[in-house]
């Protein structure tokens, strides 16, 4: 029987989220887990038309406060909807982007106190976070170069490489204070590489959910 674990995706854009979701999935599969797959801002109805808002480039001049607020009433319902219910019928939740994403781009990026933001999450999640969290780690420059040839960007990816580096920052200092759950994957690395640093991680998990 296995146990309800909630692992989360991060990074800066053009680390490679999708086709490590992809290999998550894979995993899961394979060892015969039921999971839930899902995404923020998103992962509900109400929740990917907030998305719309949050990423289209119809509110530019959005203010930061209403970013944030809007981040977590997408995550009040995501998790009140989907995320809680699946983990308490024991399945798996994989998810791109969670809190450490509000923490990275509300927090770092656009200058928002960590400690204002640590007061949502209280309020929203009552406690509640990832069991693991895979942080895809590369240069910037890196990022938005493989980033800039998939498609048109969307209002974050229209930021300046200066607030990437601090997005990116603010990820790492995510990292050094809970190095247990946020692990690092060196998503520099050719995609072989990268998703056997994945498998690697996320196997002591598989093996440990079989009691």
């Amino acid at each position: 029987m296995t146990e309800g674990l909630f692992i989360t995706l991060e990074g800066i854009e053009g680390a490679g989220k999708t086709t490590c979701m992809d290999h998550l999935r894979s995993l899961l599969e394979q060892a015969g887990i039921a999971f839930l797959e899902t995404r923020e801002p998103g992962g509900t109805q109400l929740g990917e038309e907030l998305r719309q808002l949050l990423l289209g480039h119809k509110h530019t001049g959005m203010s930061h406060d209403a970013e944030l607020l809007m981040m977590f009433a997408s995550r009040a319902e995501h998790l009140q909807q989907k995320i809680l219910p699946a983990l308490d019928t024991g399945q798996w939740v994989l998810c791109d982007r969670f809190t450490d994403a509000t923490y990275a781009y509300q927090g770092g990026g656009r200058g928002i106190a960590f400690s204002r933001i640590q007061v949502l999450e209280d309020w929203v999640q009552n406690g509640l976070k990832p069991d693991l969290t895979l942080l895809l780690d590369l240069p910037v420059e890196l990022g938005l170069e493989r980033a800039g040839k998939r498609s048109a960007p969307d209002r974050f990816e229209s930021e300046a490489m200066e607030f990437f580096d601090r997005v990116r920052q603010a990820y790492l200092e995510l990292s050094r204070k809970e190095p247990e759950r946020i692990r690092i994957i060196d998503a520099s690395q050719n995609l072989e590489a990268v998703l056997a640093q994945i498998s690697s991680v996320v196997k002591p998990y598989l093996q440990s959910s079989i009691r």
